[in-house]
């Protein structure tokens, strides 16, 4: 239960932010490799840097991961028959594969694995979508909805929580 609140907590602080709908939508797109792709990978370091050095809301980065996450799971059994359709049906692409798997560094980013390499092929496809949906959610919340919900108790009851989070922090 306190996870979800936190989840809410992130998301309420992220749209709230002083970050523009560009830069919360790259960081939900981007975060989103990290809950749609196996994590222990040399790809989502790479996407863990970009997220501390682009201009994108790191905390949504990271609110991507904790949506997407759930649904990469739902979706393994989809990225693994395209991971397995490029390594073996696509004859021309075996050479590309072998090459990776002798590479020092490449061979890290286990791409000759069904479900990484369908994954990352699907968070690539779904990035554009990912982005646009995430910008256009975050400009009509802020139009529609967001000084209203402001104002309302959940919101108050919400930020209430930090005193929790503070009175945890010096107990432990």
């Amino acid at each position: 239960m306190l996870a979800i609140l936190k989840l809410l907590q992130s998301l309420l602080k992220t749209l709230h932010s002083e970050g523009t709908p560009g830069q919360i939508a790259g960081g939900i797109a981007l975060g989103a490799a990290l809950g749609l792709t196996p994590l222990m990978n040399l790809h989502n370091a790479i996407v863990l840097v970009l997220l501390c050095i682009i201009n994108v809301s790191f905390g949504a980065g990271l609110l991507g991961m904790a949506i997407f996450a759930p649904i990469g799971f739902l979706l393994d059994p989809i990225f693994d028959r395209i991971g397995h359709w490029l390594l073996t049906d696509v004859t021309m692409l075996r050479p590309f594969f072998a090459w990776i798997e002798v590479q020092p560094v490449l061979a890290f980013t286990n791409l000759t694995n069904t479900v990484v390499l369908g994954s990352i092929v699907g968070w690539l496809l779904l990035f554009v979508p990912i982005f646009v949906s995430a910008h256009y959610g975050v400009i009509h919340y802020r139009r529609t909805f967001g000084d209203w919900f402001m104002r309302t108790r959940v919101y108050h009851a919400l930020g209430a929580t930090k005193v929790l989070d503070v009175y945890n922090w010096f107990r432990a």
